[in-house]
């Protein structure tokens, strides 16, 4: 039985991504700052655990008590969204805690076990705003474009281990709790000299043409983790498939 450990499992693209590996049969190690086992189904094929990945002992607990995995997923992410002038850079420095250097740190603490036990597979969750410029998300696209380049750059380094990392690139998807997981309201990063231009921008966002679903999500890290190719790109959704393709 394959076994799958994925990060930010307490709502959206993780919560569902968990549902649909236990569905098809796998078992499911689903990592959370604050553990809901009441979230997830009652079964032993799924285990609840308490991770915080910009917190090196959480991290080595966790894995020490998830034992040998085959896939690891990092999903666990914060947002901000605003007008760059207005970003205290005390935030920004929290969003390249957790976006990425939380996220460099799962891949290090697993590489080992990976490495030792022939394979794996490592799936690092980014977003569309990598594919095409997003205004009033700098600082989030940021963390995001530096798991880009540390991903297709350590593909190359693992492979000859039979160690595959993967992108997942979601589109945008209202439905989620990206906003939730803001570190400040848009409210207060919006200053007066930037209004006019944001309105229409976040009017647009209010009412997207396409939208990209958990399950688009949770069906791309399917694909990822399963389909036994080389390919570094997964966009999910239809918005970031529109990007990935106009952007080709």
């Amino acid at each position: 039985m394959n076994t799958i450990l994925i990060t930010g499992t307490s709502s959206g693209y993780g919560l569902e991504t968990a549902r649909h590996f236990h569905g098809q049969g796998w078992k499911v190690i689903a990592a959370m700052r604050r553990p809901q086992p009441e979230l997830l189904p009652a079964d032993d094929r799924i285990r609840v655990l308490p991770l915080d990945v910009t917190d090196s002992d959480s991290i080595a607990a966790g894995l020490h008590a998830a034992g040998p995995i085959d896939v690891l997923v990092n999903n666990a992410g914060i947002g901000m969204v605003g007008a760059f002038e207005a970003s205290p850079l005390n935030h920004v420095r929290k969003l390249f805690e957790t976006n990425t250097i939380g996220t460099m740190a799962m891949v290090q603490a697993a590489l080992a076990g990976m490495r030792e036990n022939g394979g794996g597979t490592i799936i690092n969750v980014t977003s569309s705003v990598t594919l095409a410029p997003s205004p009033f998300a700098a600082a989030y696209t940021a963390t995001k474009m530096a798991i880009e380049g540390f991903s297709g750059s350590l593909a190359e380094e693992l492979r000859s281990f039979n160690v595959r990392v993967k992108l997942v690139e979601p589109g945008y998807a209202p439905t989620t709790r990206f906003a939730a997981n803001t570190e400040l309201p848009i409210s207060d990063l919006i200053p007066p000299a930037y209004a006019e231009v944001a309105g229409p921008i976040f009017a647009a966002f209010a009412k997207p043409a396409m939208t990209t679903s958990e399950s688009d999500v949770a069906e791309a890290i399917w694909r990822a983790a399963t389909d036994g190719t080389e390919q570094l790109r997964y966009p999910a959704g239809p918005d970031a498939v529109a990007l990935w393709e106009a952007g080709r």
